[in-house]
C-alpha cells in the first residue's frame, strides 16, 4: 500500500497533476465514513447526506 501511494504521489508531481491529491483523499474519506457507518448506529444519518 506504501509503495502504491508513492508511485501515485510521483505520477501526479511528475504530471504535474497535483490538482488530483485533494479529490483523491475526499474519495478515501468517503470511502472509509461509508464502510465504518455499516456497522454503527450513525448509518441512517450518514445515508441521508446520499
Amino acid at each position: 500500500m506504501v509503495e502504491f501511494l508513492k508511485d501515485m504521489w510521483d505520477f501526479m508531481h511528475e504530471r504535474k497533476k497535483l490538482w488530483l491529491a485533494p479529490i483523491m483523499i475526499v474519495l478515501v474519506l468517503l470511502g472509509g465514513l461509508i464502510v465504518y457507518a455499516q456497522g454503527s448506529v450513525i448509518a441512517p444519518f450518514i445515508y441521508t447526506l446520499f
